[in-house]
């Protein structure tokens, strides 16, 4: 396909939204009591614009720190300047501000945001083109798979209802919270799903190798799909290649890995079933589309993690349908920045979803009114 992905002059604004919840959302590590997105918007020398977003949702403050870094400094470092692709420009950004990210000690603040450019300029030329991002980027097919994913402790058995009333066919519950809560919790969803969903769980993290070798003999019962970050994500990988040995389930991981060479020796540890990258923590779109092609090739599932507002996560599934990859990851939990801005996303018919043909990402923000709804504190049902 021959299409035009140079750009020049591009102008990069950075706009942070954040919507209050009634119900928090809980992991094992903390809970979220409002919505943030931090939206990034390009703007090219001829007017051509596109979205991105970075991650944004810890801690309290991130996005608006973000957003800083964003319009202080990589702004300035894309001012004036030409690329014969977004993927160039994301190796510019990354390499002028890399001794500034160790200097500050903020990798990751600076990986996220750079992560939302790249997004946003994906977005951009694809728009321009009058292509929608699948096809852009080598898609065939439009259809994604989808899961939901969040699901809280309390009471996850009436989420699993309503997600599957709305057309989903694959859940993924937290876990983390105590043995007896989470088995007991495990029970409900499963009872809940039914006959052939498929059930994931998520630790984010909580468990240290005795705990999690210990619940890996309890969660064998449920068949599970893949047992999520049981283990610190900077846990040596022979603990991670232990555990997988003691697990019929597959582990997941990936979220909190940045880096080419940080996901290749997560690859060649070889006890990794199911990797996630983030596309709006690291890489965006220029290192996450190749790196998806790795994941396959290594015989691991690519599974996108997303946890953030509807911009990210048409990104994300966009990216999963150019990469033929497992299904994408969908918050349950209720977060209009992600309902009023996740387009097709929203209607989905036995676990699947179709992206259309849009060009871009296929939904252009409203600022005013998304910021009109985060002053009102609208809470639209999902």
């Amino acid at each position: 396909m021959n299409v035009d992905l140079s750009l020049r002059g591009v102008d990069i604004r950075a706009h942070v939204l954040r919507m209050p919840i009634l119900q928090p959302v809980r992991t094992s590590f903390g809970v979220m009591r409002e919505r943030p997105a931090l939206l990034v918007q390009a703007r090219d020398a001829e007017g051509a614009q596109g979205w991105g977003e970075a991650w944004c949702n810890f801690p309290p403050g991130g996005a608006e720190h973000r957003a800083r870094l964003l319009d202080s400094v990589l702004a300035e470092a894309l001012r004036d300047r030409s690329f014969d692709t977004p993927a160039e420009a994301f190796g510019h950004l990354s390499r002028a501000t890399a001794v500034l990210a160790l200097q500050a000690g903020e990798p990751g603040p600076f990986a996220q945001a750079i992560a939302g450019i790249d997004l946003a300029l994906w977005d951009l030329v694809a728009r321009r083109a009058g292509l929608p991002l699948w096809r852009l980027l080598g898609g065939a097919s439009p259809r994604i798979e989808v899961y939901a994913s969040g699901i809280n402790p309390e009471r996850p058995e009436a989420v699993v209802d309503a997600r599957r009333a709305a057309g989903y066919r694959a859940f993924k519950l937290k876990v983390g919270f105590g043995a007896d809560i989470d088995l007991s919790n495990l029970r409900r969803v499963a009872d809940a799903a039914g006959a052939g969903a498929r059930l994931m769980v998520d630790a984010n993290q909580a468990w240290d190798l005795p705990q999690a070798l210990d619940m890996a003999r309890r969660l064998d019962a449920f068949e599970l799909q893949w047992v999520e970050e049981p283990l610190r994500a900077d846990r040596p990988w022979s603990e991670w290649l232990e555990l997988s040995r003691q697990l019929r389930a597959p582990l997941a991981a990936g979220e909190n890995v940045a880096g080419d060479a940080a996901f290749d020796a997560l690859l060649a540890s070889g006890c990794i079933g199911v990797v996630q990258p983030d596309a709006a923590k690291w890489g965006g779109i220029s290192r996450c589309l190749p790196l998806a092609g790795r994941i396959r090739a290594s015989g691991a599932g690519y599974f996108p993690h997303y946890l953030g507002g509807g911009v990210g996560l048409l990104h994300s599934a966009h990216l999963l349908a150019a990469s033929g990859g497992g299904m994408l990851e969908v918050d349950s939990n209720p977060n209009p920045l992600r309902t009023l801005l996740c387009g097709p996303l929203d209607a989905v018919h036995e676990g699947g979803v179709d992206l259309g043909e849009a060009p871009g990402i296929g939904v252009e923000p409203d600022l005013r009114a998304l910021r009109e709804a985060c002053a009102a504190g609208a809470l639209p049902v999902d």
